[in-house]
């Protein structure tokens, strides 16, 4: 489980050192960096992908998703440009009971090529236990070379150089010196993100799919039939059943099966013949997303959910937060949400960690947080 989430100079998160739990929520007003708290984890999910560099590149490169304020905020003064003293620089990194890791990335200097404005990364760290440490690094790249420690506590070349966008988590491998690399790697790789689903008249999931075993549903919902009977089939007994008639009293859920083509099949009380997916109204076949993507009988180290209660009901928000309690008695869970019935469900099911994020300056800051508030980080110099 994380403990520690911490970035640097990422569109308005200046500097933000954020503590975890089992069941967060992260709230707070529009504009104040919740949406970039969910791009900031999701870049650091990708870098186990090699895809950092090329998610970046999708935002508008580095120079558009940098901290756009000034290098030092003064307070009580009025903001203004200062000449720069460090280098420019996007950070990010977590931190866990086991194992932490951070990247650090930074622009090139420039040798005339057409990839100038391409980021580098310029440094990624991964260390033992919830703090950095100079004794508690495991596994070191500063620049394109990786060095790694050995039992004895001598470092060791790690073999090769990498390419300045080449992420040592993805692009480096040695299973007998660094088992913790690989360790680390696997886990962000298990992240699973989901934002908002389409439930348009041509999304994706009204239609009959070919089915198979569907542990985990597709971002674009397009596998919801097969995934519910999944979990109908394999998954915790009796929760589908429970998540349909806690949402829709009287109501039940099947999945036909025409010739390996799978349909959702839904019966509400009152009516004489079931509804397919393409006749849901957009509320329920949401609901039946999140049902899909909740109950999953294959957990992720992390679940991260970006406003899950957008364009239901209000009486299905208690469903909703029951669906997310249970995800989280399976795997770490960061509900990001302004909707303060939402959160009121949740509060009543489950102890809740809720962040609040506000605007200071321009910046986003936790609100009550204070210097010493924040959990022990540091970032290592280049």
């Amino acid at each position: 489980m994380l403990t520690t989430l911490a970035v640097e100079n990422y569109r308005s998160l200046r500097r933000v050192v954020m503590p975890l739990r089992g069941l967060n929520v992260v709230t707070g007003a529009n504009g104040t960096g919740k949406s970039s708290l969910y791009r900031a984890l999701r870049l650091l999910a990708d870098a186990s992908h090699n895809g950092a560099v090329a998610a970046l590149a999708r935002e508008g490169g580095l120079q558009s998703t940098l901290w756009a304020g000034p290098e030092h905020v003064r307070k009580n003064r009025p903001v203004q440009g200062t000449v720069r003293t460090g280098p420019v620089n996007l950070r990010l990194g977590f931190a866990g009971d086991d194992y932490g890791y951070l990247m650090d990335l930074g622009l090139p200097v420039p040798h005339g090529s057409v990839f100038d404005l391409d980021p580098e990364i310029k440094r990624e760290s991964l260390w033992a236990g919830p703090f950095l440490r100079p004794a508690s690094l495991l596994v070191e790249r500063v620049n394109r070379e990786v060095r790694i420690r050995a039992g004895s506590g001598e470092w060791l070349r790690g073999g090769h150089q990498l390419q300045t966008f080449d992420s040592m988590l993805s692009e480096f491998a040695d299973p007998e010196r660094a088992p913790e690399l690989l360790t680390v790697r696997e886990r962000l790789r298990s992240w699973r993100f989901y934002d908002h689903f389409r439930t348009d008249a041509d999304a994706p999931a009204r239609r009959v799919q070919i089915g198979t075993r569907t542990p985990v549903v597709g971002p674009d919902g397009a596998d919801v039939a097969a995934a519910l009977q999944t979990i109908r089939e394999i998954g915790i007994k009796g929760a589908l059943d429970e998540a349909i008639e806690l949402a829709f009293p009287g109501s039940t859920l099947a999945i036909v099966n025409a010739g390996g083509r799978f349909e959702i099949s839904f019966r509400q009380h009152g009516l004489l013949r079931p509804l397919s997916g393409a006749e849901l109204s957009d509320g329920t076949l949401r609901y039946l997303l999140w049902v899909a993507a909740l109950l999953t009988p294959r957990p992720p180290e992390l679940l991260v959910l970006n406003e899950p209660e957008t364009s239901l009901h209000p009486d299905l928000l208690p469903a909703l937060a029951n669906l997310v309690v249970t995800a989280a008695k399976e795997a770490q869970v960061i509900v990001v949400t302004h909707s303060r019935p939402f959160r009121a469900a949740l509060d009543a099911l489950d102890d809740l960690h809720t962040i609040e994020l506000v605007k200071d300056h321009g910046a986003t800051t936790i609100a009550g947080q204070g210097p010493l508030d924040e959990p022990a980080w540091k970032w290592p110099t280049r």
